[in-house]
C-alpha cells in the first residue's frame, strides 16, 4: 500500500463556519435569487428541480438531500425526482421545465458552448426575459452553494423514519 492509501484523510474546514461573515453573504444573495424567481412567475417545483439537477451535475450529495427534500415539500413527486438524471427521456416534465434543465445544465457546464446556444434557444422560446434570467441565477447560486458544500465535505446524516 502506499502512503496515500494509508493516510488519513484530513478533516475539512467547514468553510461556511470558518468565514461566516462570506457565507452570510451567500444566502443573502440567494434570498434575493429566489424571490426574483418567484417575481418572473416560476413556482419553486421548477425552482428546487434546477437546484437538483445542478446538484446531481456536481455531484453534491448535501444539496441533494436538502432539495430533494424541498422539491417533495413544494409537491414535487418521487417520481419525477427519480428520473430527473434522464429528464430527456421522459414525458414527465413540462417544456418550462425542460427549457429550465438544459438551462440550468448549460450554466454548470458553459465551455460546451453548442450545448449552450440550444439551451438559450430552447429556453427563449418558452420562458420569459425575467424567468430566463431567474432561472441561470438559481443555476449560479447553486453552484455557488454546491462547491461550498463539497470542498467543506458537509455530512449527509440519516432521517430518522417517521411513525
Amino acid at each position: 500500500m502506499t502512503e496515500a492509501a494509508t493516510t488519513p484523510v484530513h478533516r475539512r474546514v467547514f468553510i461556511d463556519k470558518q468565514s461566516p461573515e462570506a457565507y452570510q453573504a451567500m444566502l443573502a444573495a440567494a434570498d434575493v435569487v429566489h424571490r426574483t424567481a418567484e417575481a418572473a412567475g416560476l413556482d419553486r417545483v421548477l425552482v428546487e428541480l434546477v437546484n437538483l439537477r445542478v446538484s446531481q451535475l456536481n455531484g453534491c450529495a448535501y444539496c441533494l438531500n436538502v432539495h430533494t427534500r424541498a422539491a417533495l415539500r413544494a409537491g414535487d413527486t418521487a417520481q419525477r425526482l427519480g428520473v430527473l438524471a434522464a429528464w430527456r427521456d421522459t414525458e414527465l416534465f413540462t417544456p418550462q421545465e425542460r427549457a429550465a434543465l438544459a438551462l440550468a445544465e448549460a450554466t454548470t457546464h458553459p465551455a460546451d458552448a453548442t450545448a449552450q446556444e440550444a439551451a438559450y434557444a430552447e429556453a427563449r422560446a418558452v420562458l420569459t426575459e425575467d424567468q430566463l434570467s431567474a432561472v441561470i441565477w438559481v443555476a449560479i447560486t447553486i453552484n455557488a452553494f454546491n462547491r461550498v458544500s463539497i470542498l467543506s465535505k458537509h455530512p449527509v446524516r440519516a432521517i430518522p423514519k417517521q411513525s
